[in-house]
């Protein structure tokens, strides 16, 4: 495992920005251990949603967590906004940047993750693959 901190910057998307880590680093499979920051906004999909929540206004990442393969990136975060409130879910495109995002990723050069239909679960679920360093 290779630790990458990273540091993302006002006007960037959050989404975008680590999709693209894994083809920076050349490797395909990696976690964000954790991230703080602040957003201009977030576009959040709720647990069981079909339609993505847009929350509005400068609002603090608490907590973001989740896997990155070359399929795309599984994240998901809490935000609180200027009053308090706490919100959480899967992070989509449209969380925008206000001043600086935080984030620990690890990379793991062994492995690659792909995203592939779980019959059980019904949506593109991680599968592990393993392969020599």
């Amino acid at each position: 495992m290779k630790t990458l901190p990273l540091r993302l910057v006002p006007g960037q998307d959050l989404r975008a920005a680590l999709a693209e880590v894994l083809a920076a680093h050349g490797t395909q499979a990696g976690f964000v251990l954790q991230g703080i920051g602040s957003l201009r906004g977030a576009r959040l999909r709720l647990a069981g949603a079909a339609q993505a929540t847009q929350v509005e206004g400068d609002i603090e990442i608490l907590t973001l967590a989740g896997s990155l393969s070359p399929d795309g990136p599984h994240l998901h975060m809490s935000v609180a906004d200027a009053a308090g409130r706490v919100l959480g879910g899967h992070v989509l495109a449209g969380c925008t940047i206000r001043t600086t995002a935080e984030i620990l990723i690890a990379l793991l050069p062994g492995h690659r993750f792909a995203r592939e239909a779980d019959p059980a679960s019904g949506f593109d679920e991680l599968v592990v693959h393993s392969h020599d360093c």
